[in-house]
């Protein structure tokens, strides 16, 4: 018996196939182009998502039995706006989660709804939402506006494509901003009040509930089994969570991929009074989330090495490794601190806790002894303290993590994890799984068709911790010294961003 999760990434679509004991039996990967077709946007073309979706799919079953599929899950990234036709076709390239262009709208909504936004989706609105880019398409590309009869977030154009059914689910539909967090339903309040219908988004389920079931089509062009059937599945960190065993109040993770997630489980909904974090619904049925993320963490530290590293990037090459362990081996000669040379990981603006499209990076402090193995240590250790920003605001909230669970690329680097162990002051852990968010989905189509009575019973079948990575004493008062620097300086410069604009 065999379950699929599909992630629908930034870069690429990984397609993973596992069994009922949470064994990975295979997976399929593809890749697909971002534009950026002026300063600060970033789209992509839906449809080819959706061929580099089949192309996984293939590879990922091509020695399975199709009947022995049973399930399939669906994740990615949130926040994108796919638009749709009477007919079901794109009408545009999808913006995405990191496009910036929305900034006025965000301005306008806020002023308009700043006393109403709490009550009606329990979040602010942030240019990365899907709101904004709806009111931006409305406002500069009214012919297409015209046009558009569905609104579809990234993963469940996959689904629609998989199903004919439009559809989402409560964690992913939470990043819109307008959706009722609360009660777990689109608001109507925030639809109506923004002159948009009802009618444009899709039904909403929960996690693990079936959604839809692979269509005939689809079954011809992919080899899956025609009625396979298809859940909700869960935004990326939602899904991600899942596959990392945060299922219970309080369970705390940290995601280090392109972005950077610090993520809590709670059993009830509250807010940050200052809207510096995110609340969501989580795939666990019954409980939400509550996260700050970053808009560049991993992303950081890949722009270091395609823009600085040639050389490590050809000497990895040879050696048959990974870049990163060149450029994290570097780094680890370089003393915690890095010799006071401190890096802001705002290059393509920020979310939390700066909710701010205009912020950028900065390396302060660079002098005569500082060497590139300084600058990769300092990314690293920048990276960790923006993180280390959104946990502090969650413990203000009443959070109280014991540990930290830890995954993505750079979960894989134990300096990474020292720093961040001894950053957050807390142990840092690894767990069994290591496939992230597809992981996480294919174990909701598992519960989706009953082969687990519920999430948390999935989870504690299969999810183990490996590791765990303490805090450095000596690390921990460095750090310490440094971070309230590291905050003085986004504060001295915010307005300096706007510079020229």
């Amino acid at each position: 018996m065999f379950f699929i999760g599909i992630d629908l990434g930034t870069s690429g679509v990984k397609v993973l196939l596992i069994d009922e004991k949470g064994e990975v039996v295979s997976k399929g990967e593809e890749e697909y182009p971002l534009y950026t077709p002026n300063p600060g946007w970033t789209e992509q073309d839906p449809q080819e998502w959706w061929s580099a979706t089949k192309t996984a799919i293939r590879k990922a079953i091509k020695d399975v039995n199709p009947n022995e599929i049973k399930g399939i899950g669906l994740t990615g990234q949130m926040h994108g706006s796919v638009f749709l036709d009477d007919d079901g076709n794109v009408i545009r390239p999808c913006i995405l989660w990191n496009d910036q262009r929305t900034y006025r709208e965000v301005e306008e909504i806020m002023e308009r709804f700043k006393d109403k936004v709490v009550e009606w989706i329990a979040n602010p609105v942030l240019t990365g939402f899907t709101l904004p880019k709806i009111v931006w398409l409305r406002k500069n590309e009214p012919e297409n506006f015209s046009k558009v009869r569905k609104i579809l977030l990234p993963k469940d154009y996959i689904r629609f494509k998989l199903t004919g059914e439009y559809a989402t689910e409560v964690s992913d539909a939470s990043g819109t901003a307008l959706f009722d967090v609360k009660n777990r339903t689109w608001s109507r309040e925030m639809i109506e009040a923004m002159g948009l219908s009802l009618e444009l988004f899709p039904k909403c389920y929960e996690s693990p509930e079936v959604t839809g079931y692979v269509t005939r089509e689809v079954a011809e062009e992919t080899g899956l089994k025609e009625g396979i059937p298809v859940v909700g599945g869960g935004g990326d960190q939602a899904a991600q969570a899942v596959g990392m065993g945060i299922v219970h109040s309080y369970d705390t993770s940290v995601t280090l991929g392109t972005s950077g997630v610090v993520f809590s489980a709670i059993n009830e909904v509250f807010v940050d009074p200052r809207l510096r974090t995110h609340t969501f619904c989580h795939a666990v049925p019954g409980m939400w989330h509550i996260m700050g993320v970053m808009l560049s963490a991993g992303g950081s530290l890949r722009w270091y090495r395609d823009t600085f590293s040639e050389m490590e990037t050809s000497i990895a090459r040879l050696l048959n490794k990974d870049p990163y362990e060149i450029l994290t081996a570097e780094a680890e000669r370089v003393k915690p601190g890095s010799e006071r040379l401190l890096f802001l990981p705002y290059l393509t603006g920020e979310r939390c806790p700066y909710p701010d499209p205009f912020a950028r990076g900065v390396f302060f402090g660079i002098g005569l002894n500082h060497s590139r193995a300084h600058f990769v240590r300092a990314i690293i250790e920048g990276i960790s303290f923006g993180l280390n920003d959104s946990l502090n605001i969650l413990r203000e909230l009443g959070v109280k993590p014991s540990m930290v669970k830890v995954s993505g690329g750079g979960a894989r680097s134990l300096l990474w994890r020292k720093i961040l162990a001894s950053i957050f002051q807390l142990p840092v852990a690894t767990i069994n799984v290591t496939e992230g968010a597809a992981f996480g989905s294919a174990l909701l189509s598992a519960v989706g068709i009953g082969q687990f009575g519920s999430v948390i019973e999935a989870v504690e079948n299969i999810v183990r911790i490996t590791d765990v990575t303490e805090p450095e004493p000596n690390w921990v008062k460095i750090y310490e010294e440094l971070y309230p620097l590291y905050k003085k300086l986004y504060e001295d410069l915010k307005e300096d961003f706007r510079f020229g604009l």
